[in-house]
Formats: C-alpha cells, sequence, structure tokens
C-alpha cells in the first residue's frame, strides 16, 4: 500500500496554499469544487469543506488546492490540514469516485458503392436492426434515433436499415467524396455508443408486404401470392440486400397476372435498377411459375 507524504507549497495567491503529495491521486483529470454540493463525487473534498475556512477545493494530478476565506491565516491552519490530507490518503479513502462511462462498442463500418450513383451503403461489422425499414423524411423516423440524426444533415434524402447495414440517399447538392466521411463516422459512433438504432416499440415491416396504413385491414393473401413472396425472398432478396436496397411483394392481380413489387433503399428512385430488377424479376418469376404471370410493375419505395 502506498505511503503519502505531503509537502505545502504557497502560491503568488495568498489564500491558496498547495499540499503536494509524494504520489499522483487522480489520472490526468483536474477538478474544482466550489462548495459541498458540487463535491458530491469527491469524498475528500467533502471533507474539506467541514472545516469552516475553506473555500474552494482543487484536486490535480499530485496536488491538492485549497483557497481559504479571510476568517483565518494558513500558518495558524496548514499544518493541521496537512495531517488531516495524510491520515485521509493513508487510510486508503476514496480522493475521486469515478461516474461510469458508458462503454465503447466495439464496431467498424465502411461505405460501399452501390448500383444507384445517389445512394451509399454503409456496412457494419454487426447486426444493428432487427428488420428492415425505409425513411423518406424526419418525420417518418421518429422511432429511429440514428435516422434522425442522418436527417439532420442537409443533403441526406432518405435512409434505409437492414440487419447489418444503412442505406444512405443523398440531394444531388453534395458530392460523395465530400461527405462519405462524415456519414460513416456518424454512424459508426452512434453505434459504438451503445444506442439503439430503432425503437424497440417499432413495429418491424412485414416481409410480405409494403407498410400499409394503421386503418387498413389485413390482407388476406393467396397461394399464388405466398408462392411469389417465397421466392422472392428466397432468390431475390439476398442479392438486393447486397446492393444496399430491398424488394417487397405489394401486390398480385389475378385477372391481368400482375405482379406489383416495391423498390427500396439504394433501389428505390434508380432507374437502371428499376429496369434490371423489373425484368429479372419478371422472367425469374415466368420461369419458376409458368402462365400465372404475365407481368411485373416495380415502384419506387
Amino acid at each position: 500500500m502506498k505511503e503519502y507524504s505531503i509537502t505545502v507549497v504557497e502560491t503568488t495567491n495568498p489564500t491558496i496554499l498547495k499540499f503536494e503529495t509524494n504520489h499522483f491521486i487522480t489520472t490526468g483529470t483536474n477538478y474544482e469544487f466550489k462548495n459541498i454540493d458540487e463535491a458530491k463525487n469527491s469524498p475528500l473534498a467533502q471533507q474539506l469543506f467541514y472545516l469552516p475556512f475553506i473555500k474552494t477545493v482543487y484536486i490535480s494530478g499530485n496536488f491538492i488546492g485549497l483557497e481559504r476565506y479571510d476568517i483565518v491565516q494558513w500558518n495558524d491552519v496548514k499544518d493541521e490540514v496537512a495531517q488531516q490530507l495524510v491520515e485521509y490518503l493513508n487510510a486508503g479513502e476514496p480522493i475521486i469516485i469515478e461516474e461510469e462511462k458508458t462503454k465503447k462498442v466495439a464496431v467498424t463500418v465502411y461505405a460501399e458503392v452501390t448500383p444507384n450513383p445517389s445512394t451509399m451503403k454503409f456496412v457494419a461489422s454487426r447486426k444493428i436492426s432487427p428488420a428492415t425499414f425505409e425513411f423518406k423524411n424526419i418525420d417518418e423516423a421518429k422511432d429511429s434515433d440514428l435516422a434522425k440524426a442522418l436527417f439532420q444533415l442537409p443533403f441526406v434524402k432518405q435512409v434505409f436499415l437492414d440487419e447489418n447495414y444503412v442505406s444512405v440517399t443523398k440531394f444531388d447538392v453534395a458530392e460523395w467524396d465530400d461527405i462519405t466521411m462524415e456519414l460513416r463516422e456518424l454512424i459508426r459512433d452512434f453505434i459504438a455508443d451503445g444506442k439503439d438504432v430503432v425503437s424497440l416499440d417499432i413495429q418491424p415491416q412485414h416481409k410480405s408486404e409494403a407498410p400499409k396504413e394503421t386503418n387498413q385491414p389485413e390482407l388476406k393473401l393467396d397461394d399464388t401470392s405466398l408462392e411469389i413472396i417465397d421466392i422472392l425472398e428466397e432468390y431475390v432478396k439476398p442479392a438486393v440486400a447486397s446492393d444496399g436496397g430491398n424488394i417487397l411483394f405489394k401486390s398480385y392481380e389475378k385477372e391481368s397476372k400482375t405482379v406489383n413489387v416495391i423498390l427500396q433503399g439504394a433501389c428505390s428512385g434508380c432507374p437502371s435498377s428499376t429496369f434490371t430488377l423489373k425484368n429479372g424479376i419478371e422472367t425469374m418469376l415466368k420461369n419458376m411459375m409458368g402462365d400465372r404471370i404475365n407481368e411485373v410493375v416495380a415502384l419506387n419505395g
């Protein structure tokens, strides 16, 4: 156990004395307390404030600085104070009780281009969202603190979340070379701070349907629709997700044999993606489901 000793050192201010210790008592942080209420995290400072002549307590590195009121002179009390400090320190009593800091979450985030020149995908090294969510503005993002933080940036147009990535769609006023680093660091720091990306109360978007108004009745899906959903989930979604997007089944029109799907994330608003996906999905469904499929209509989310 460390044995403490105190050296009394005068300062240029006659009301302040330094009580230097032979061992460090804090690690790189300085503290100043003006009264006992401010000293709630320092038992040592609280004890010193019980002395009626102590005005201010400074604790830093290897010294304790004390400022007195004019009711006494240091020569009359400094030896008593030094002895009290030595006894306190050698008793192993706490000096500062540090507030517990939130432990950082180990995470890396890297940026990845997508087929949509207006959308960048930011991939995290850990799961960040329980499901897919798309937000087109800050009002829609009320259940996602990360999306709300991103919408504070003037160049962010849309935000799409998936299990381990965030797709950000920008307005044309900004270039990716100028904003990618800022976005990456914002997303990484948010996750590293241990914050929830989405509210625990948010309702996951059903895999088979686009979001519906709360007063719209639940749709009952026929066997053909369920088969289409299974094909999209197994064969289409993984490839779309790798490009920072998502696809949702919206409806199947039996009379015209038309399949309506909704594109989200990087796929939404991208003419080349819309054309490629529409034709790719249409060909796949025709091959797998025969004459039950005539056309696929791809809508932007």
